[in-house]
């Protein structure tokens, strides 16, 4: 599985898409406004997903739209405050369901019942009014029609802000909950791993901030591992830092929202690089890492720091990430190694898959999700 956002498109055409690759899309992002509709973040996005849609099910892969993300997250307490307030935006929801001939719809609510971007509505019966607009859906999508969740690495929270113990009705109406393992740290002179895989040094201030312990966060709550897919990065983050390691989270603050590719331009082979986000952020591509010369490939299936950057491997979270002494960056990101383990561990423990945000940070080659596949024992 993985995210077509709708900027991808300046990058990677939908048709373009190796779909063999996958067995769902979700395009990012359809957005709930203030009256309670779906709206989208450009003009292009509707023939965007008209093209992806018919692209993906000519190879017979299917498609959902991802309704929120970080920056389309406002209005969702409201949406789903009243039966009302549920009833019309649901309404809405399987009218574009329907009139893009999707597979399914993923709300993709950052967050319910605690703080997302500034500006977000927030009430302490959020987890409640999503469950019983999540049973609306579920009654009046086609019976065929996946219904699924993006969330964080814990559950939802109840109303006193704690996170749920008993999710077995969520795991009743849902065909299964992404979980979002990415952006655990961001950009800081002090930087951590971008996406934990686990504990491994069992000294993190947020232990719960990780693969290993979102699974058993889940199924501890009652929700089947059968019911998980392991949400993976193809970006990390650029730090401006002299640090020699990367370091624990110590807060849960997100800062970013993953973003679209700026084209920059790129640095000669050979030459000591600094890395340049994307869109004025500290957030980068694999592929950009590459393009702007701070990788190489090395093999069929690695790569190698380069432009003055040394590759390390962080056994605390088992991510790698770069450091470069002469421009004073430290890059923290996913590669094939630690992509495979993440997939490895997700089909080991029972989880229903992995989905990639985002499809089009990918190489050329489609290297990452083929180390995923390869995880996962099925390419």
């Amino acid at each position: 599985m993985g995210y077509y956002p709708d900027w991808a498109s300046a990058s990677l055409s939908p048709e373009d898409i190796n779909f063999s690759k996958y067995d769902w899309i979700d395009f990012a992002f359809g957005i709930p406004d203030a009256s309670f509709g779906v709206v989208w973040d450009s003009n292009d996005s509707p023939t965007l997903l008209k093209r992806l849609v018919t692209a993906a099910h000519e190879k017979n892969v299917k498609v959902k739209l991802s309704i929120g993300g970080w920056t389309g997250s406002k209005h969702f307490s409201s949406a789903v405050a009243s039966s009302e307030n549920r009833e019309i935006f649901a309404q809405k929801i399987l009218d574009v369901h329907n009139k893009f001939q999707l597979d399914g719809i993923d709300i993709d609510w950052e967050y319910p019942g605690h703080d997302g971007a500034e500006g977000n509505r927030v009430n302490s019966s959020d987890s409640a009014n999503f469950l019983l607009l999540l049973q609306h859906l579920r009654g009046i999508l086609p019976t065929n029609a996946r219904l699924t969740v993006a969330a964080q690495t814990a559950p939802f929270v109840d109303d006193s802000g704690q996170p749920m113990t008993d999710l077995s009705k969520f795991a009743e109406v849902l065909d299964w909950v992404l979980i979002m393992n990415y952006d655990v740290w961001t950009e800081s002179p002090t930087p951590g791993s971008n996406a934990p895989m686990n504990n491994g040094c069992h000294n993190s201030s947020q232990p719960d901030a990780n693969a290993v312990a979102a699974y058993e966060a889940w199924t501890g709550a009652g929700f089947p591992a059968s019911k998980l897919v392991l949400g993976l990065p193809s970006y990390g983050y650029v730090s401006n830092s002299e640090a020699s390691g990367l370091r624990s989270r110590s807060t849960k603050t997100l800062k970013f929202r993953r973003l679209r590719s700026l084209d920059d331009g790129s640095e000669e082979p050979g030459t000591t690089v600094k890395i340049i986000g994307e869109d004025g952020s500290s957030t980068v591509q694999f592929r950009e890492l590459l393009r702007q010369g701070a990788l190489v490939r090395t093999s069929a299936t690695t790569y190698g720091a380069a432009g003055g950057f040394t590759r390390h491997w962080d056994t605390c979270t088992s991510t790698p990430w770069l450091r470069s002494e002469s421009v004073k960056q430290i890059i923290t990101y996913d590669d094939l190694e630690s992509l495979y383990m993440k997939a490895e561990f997700a089909k080991r423990v029972g989880m229903l898959g992995v989905n990639m945000f985002d499809i089009h940070g990918d190489t050329d080659e489609w290297d990452l999700i083929q180390a995923v596949r390869r995880g996962l024992a099925v390419g």
